[in-house]
């Protein structure tokens, strides 16, 4: 996870130089769009790796349960500051469209921008791999921003060579327009996912499903009840109430808890697990005082 946040990072910090440098060659505002889009992803990329650092950091005195939960804020402040890069977009698009001109420098912009398209592919590829080791929330996220980046690079390059072979001005701006769409999805995805995380909302529907058999595959689980789940950023929070023979002795239920606990934990990686041990039945029939 912090070697993909760093890598994203740097591959930013690129972009938005060569991005720079072209813009200024060019003007042209699809390609101010695609550096207005890369600025902030450095930005979010900055704020990625120091959301990263802190997930990552153990549970101590005052954080008991972790700090995973840094991961969804900086998706909350990223598709934040992803929108409004979108509105920015909007803003130029419009007035280019008002007032077209033409591009400056195309040739040279052109190469800049398959420079961004192989460096982004490179990153969302080492990204991707990053996240099937982990699951890392945050860097989904920046993968959604680089995904993003990726359509835009292409973008630009369609809009800069309808421009300079075909004199088609109008084609500057209406591509920035689809590009801001696309950023107002990915911000809509980042936010939705984070927002998730910080109300605490339950696991999907399959992975409760998968909890459940998992839990009903010991034989001496009779039923269970009372499944509540959550996740914050790595670390997912299972609670649980399984309903045992009501004679049982208390080792061996602990030692059917234990192991219930175990298979959790081997198919849900860095998860926390708790089992309260009921006998069979007493939830129906609760006894009397």
């Amino acid at each position: 996870m912090r070697r993909a946040a760093r890598a994203s990072v740097a591959v930013a910090l690129l972009l938005v130089t060569i991005k720079a440098v072209a813009y200024f060659a060019s003007h042209s505002v699809a390609l101010l769009a695609s550096l207005a889009d890369s600025s902030l992803d450095l930005f979010t990329s900055a704020l990625n790796l120091f959301a990263i650092h802190e997930a990552l950091a153990p549970a101590d005195a005052e954080h008991r349960f972790g700090h995973g939960k840094a991961e969804p804020l900086a998706g909350l402040a990223q598709g934040a500051f992803i929108a409004a890069s979108a509105l920015f977009l909007v803003i130029q698009a419009i007035g280019r469209l008002q007032a077209p001109q033409p591009v400056e420098n195309s040739g040279e912009a052109i190469v800049v921008m398959l420079v961004s398209v192989a460096a982004t592919v490179g990153l969302v590829l080492y990204q991707r791999r990053a996240i099937q080791r982990s699951g890392s929330l945050a860097v989904r996220a920046d993968q959604m921003h680089y995904l993003g980046d990726l359509a835009t690079n292409i973008g630009v390059v369609a809009a800069i060579w309808l421009v300079a072979e075909w004199g088609w001005l109008s084609a500057d701006p209406i591509i920035a327009l689809m590009i801001a769409a696309i950023l107002v999805a990915s911000a809509w995805q980042v936010f939705r996912q984070s927002l998730d995380q910080l109300m605490d909302h339950e696991l999907r529907t399959d992975q409760r499903d998968r909890i459940k058999s998992i839990i009903m595959a010991h034989p001496e689980v009779l039923s269970l009840h009372e499944l509540k789940t959550r996740q914050a950023g790595l670390h997912t929070f299972i609670q649980v109430h399984i309903e045992l023979p009501p004679h049982m002795k208390l080792a061996e239920a602990h030692q059917v808890s234990d192991a219930v606990e175990g298979d959790l934990m081997g198919a849900f990686p860095h998860a926390q697990v708790i089992i309260h041990q009921d006998p069979a039945g007493l939830e129906q029939s609760p006894v009397e005082p």
